[in-house]
């Protein structure tokens, strides 16, 4: 067995774990998420604690990854997940327009990136972005998508970056 599948995950107050013919169900304080079934994967609850195992010797890869999968489903509904982006450069700002977050990144144009369902936007500072959510998945994707309107560059370092992301900068041509 997968040592991450045994592993056992403990499920907070509040965190109700569901299992239905095809999907698995986690619902919490935060929201609720689902997973289709995996194929040869059981399930078993006692005491608020939630064990994997697999079927059989063929399954045993795919209980390590739904086991990693559930686990940050509970820390999701349980918790959440939050990512924060620093804008680095004259003039970059970020202001939050009702649920849109526009984002001047010196374009001709501002950039409006609405936020899809279930992720919530917001900007403490001009140039701080927080995106926060349930599940991680959604959470890492929106940030990056962000992340990718203006990525930071490796002479001045402008962009828009992961806090605490270190940029290896390049020396710049000399005559």
């Amino acid at each position: 067995m997968s040592r991450v599948a045994k592993k056992p995950i403990s499920l907070p107050k509040g965190v109700e774990f569901n299992v239905s013919n095809d999907q698995v169900v986690v619902k919490g304080p935060k929201g609720s998420l689902s997973l289709a079934k995996p194929a040869g994967v059981e399930f078993k609850v006692e005491n608020g604690v939630l064990q994997l195992s697999a079927a059989e010797a063929a399954n045993i890869p795919m209980a390590g990854t739904a086991r990693a999968i559930l686990a940050n489903m509970v820390t999701g509904v349980a918790e959440g997940f939050t990512r924060k982006l620093e804008l680095v450069g004259v003039g970059y700002r970020a202001a939050m327009q009702g649920k849109d977050l526009n984002l001047s990144l010196g374009f001709s144009h501002p950039v409006v990136f609405v936020a899809p369902e279930g992720i919530t936007l917001a900007t403490p500072t001009q140039t701080e972005i927080l995106v926060t959510g349930a599940d991680k998945q959604l959470v890492g994707e929106v940030a990056a998508k962000i992340r990718a309107f203006r990525k930071p560059e490796p002479y001045k370092g402008k962009g828009i970056r992961y806090s605490g992301e270190k940029i290896i900068m390049k020396e710049a041509k000399k005559a």
